[in-house]
């Protein structure tokens, strides 16, 4: 079993994506922006998060040109597993694997707290087994989730909603969305369920001491899919 785990120029939470499969008993390995002919010898990729080539231009832009996000339609079309964390889900945008942008907060400050998302019923392998209400952290400048009527229109149709930020009893509402999100969504999957994109840190959930390991179960789950 091979999982790779992005390292760009700027990016900084790979080191928690590979201590969160390590717990688990996989050794991720860390593959950067030229290694396009190792991509096809992983089994998994997850973006990880952080500020690739600066934020400079916009979120995940300078990235999405790279020579391994260019390579990233094919993985994906092969049916391998994508998981596009904070700075990984702006760049699965930018390249158009998921529909929508990920833009500037309504507050227009950088947010970093913990939040509570709720998880959506689609048919996601990596979404199996989840509490339905997740504690999870979040750490953006630009994570409102944004598309045009249109879009936002077949999202809900194609019931790729992974997850929804929410109060602590799960409800959805305007004050536990924290960046002014449309439907106040936290992660979409592809309508195959292989890949998904979501703002907030589930490496940085993954063990009690630290608040919350909730997030566990998504990596949890992408093993298990590589397993079968």
């Amino acid at each position: 079993m091979r999982i790779g785990i992005t390292k760009f120029p700027g990016t900084n939470n790979e080191q928690d994506v590979l201590r969160a499969l390590s717990c688990l008993d996989v050794k991720g390995e860390l593959i950067y922006p030229w290694d396009v002919k190792k991509l096809e010898n992983f089994d998994a990729l997850v973006l990880a998060g952080g500020f690739s080539y600066g934020d400079y231009l916009r979120p995940g832009g300078i990235a999405a040109q790279s020579p391994i996000a260019e390579a990233l339609m094919d993985f994906e079309k092969s049916g391998k597993y994508i998981i596009g964390i904070c700075n990984g889900f702006q760049i699965l945008c930018e390249t158009k694997i998921l529909p929508g942008v990920l833009t500037t907060n309504l507050s227009t400050k950088f947010i970093c707290k913990w939040v509570n998302i709720k998880t959506e019923n689609i048919q996601s392998p990596l979404l199996q087994n989840l509490e339905q209400i997740i504690k999870i952290p979040i750490a953006h400048y630009e994570g409102r989730y944004y598309h045009d009527s249109t879009g936002i229109k077949k999202i809900l149709t194609d019931n790729t909603v992974a997850f929804r930020y929410c109060n602590e009893h799960g409800e959805i509402t305007p004050e536990s969305n924290p960046n002014g999100s449309l439907e106040n969504i936290a992660g979409i999957a592809n309508t195959r369920g292989n890949v998904l994109g979501m703002m907030p840190h589930p490496e940085r959930a993954n063990f009690d001491y630290l608040g919350s390991d909730t997030g566990k179960q998504i990596f949890a789950n992408l093993i298990e899919e590589i397993k079968c």
